[in-house]
């Protein structure tokens, strides 16, 4: 199963996430459960870096993990552009927890001691 770990500040901000595991919906390289998750996750880092210059600490391997943390953005319209793009992907990944829920797991943790760099 993958599970997804969405972490939150105290004004409820998306300042990390986490992705663990593997689907098992079909074979390696037809799993389409595993193929639209980390299309989205490792999508979002990309347009944060590409969209807003924002560069996510992030930390991705084979065995189906991938983690990325939120840097300090102190410019308040930068901020809130990638809050955005970080809630699109929870309501993708929410889309795709309800078609395939015994193949994805998505919960929020309130800081869960992740804090940005």
């Amino acid at each position: 199963m993958i599970e997804v770990y969405v972490y939150t500040n105290a004004q409820d901000h998306i300042i990390a996430y986490e992705i663990t595991g593997h689907a098992h919906y079909a074979d390696p390289g037809q799993d389409i459960v595993c193929a639209g998750v980390s299309a989205v996750s490792i999508g979002t880092v990309n347009a944060l870096e590409e969209l807003l210059d924002i560069h996510c600490e992030a930390e991705m391997n084979e065995d189906g993990y991938l983690s990325a943390i939120l840097p300090a953005v102190t410019d308040p319209e930068r901020f809130d552009q990638a809050q955005l793009l970080l809630r699109s992907m929870v309501v993708t990944l929410k889309g795709i927890e309800a078609s395939y829920d015994a193949y994805v797991r998505i919960q929020f943790e309130s800081e869960g001691g992740k804090t940005p760099c």
